[in-house]
């Protein structure tokens, strides 16, 4: 891997790393009832914002890239609730970091101009661009939940 290359790989590792960390944080000031409660008829849960990042990354860069053969059910990631498996969906987005940890380690020189396309990202044409897609994604909805926390825990 060129310097270049390692590098961006590396920081990268890192902000999914650091983005991890901090959802679980957040999660850790919420009981599992908390974690699902949709405190707005506008919003999403806590939960839910963390099934839509955890299929997100499973989708653009798990099936696309790694080759999972993950099949997202996008809408699910809003409506499903599932009370009393706060940790099950915690540890599903911790196996989906390590799914974008694994690529990125593997990604060459050439590897970050590859083309790309998948449905939902028209704008997108590179592997580089994914990356930075779904770090971006990421870290806009880290905002939310920490509105959400903010809220869910202000009466406590």
């Amino acid at each position: 891997m060129d310097h270049l290359s390692h590098t961006i790989a590396s920081e990268l590792i890192h902000q999914f790393t650091d983005f991890n960390r901090r959802v679980r944080t957040l999660a850790q000031e919420l009981n599992e009832e908390q974690f699902w409660i949709k405190p707005y008829p506008y919003g999403n849960s806590f939960g839910n914002l963390v099934l839509h990042v955890t299929g997100n990354l499973n989708y653009y860069i798990g099936a696309q890239i790694a080759e999972t053969g993950y099949i997202r059910k996008r809408e699910l990631e809003f409506t499903e609730t599932h009370v009393g498996k706060k940790e099950e969906s915690l540890s599903a987005l911790d196996a989906a970091i390590d799914t974008v940890i694994a690529t990125l380690e593997t990604q060459t020189d050439s590897d970050w101009e590859h083309s790309y396309s998948a449905v939902g990202v028209d704008d997108v044409s590179s592997r580089f661009g994914i990356y930075l897609r779904c770090a971006v994604h990421f870290h806009h909805h880290i905002g939310q939940m920490i509105y959400l926390v903010k809220e869910l825990t202000r009466a406590s």
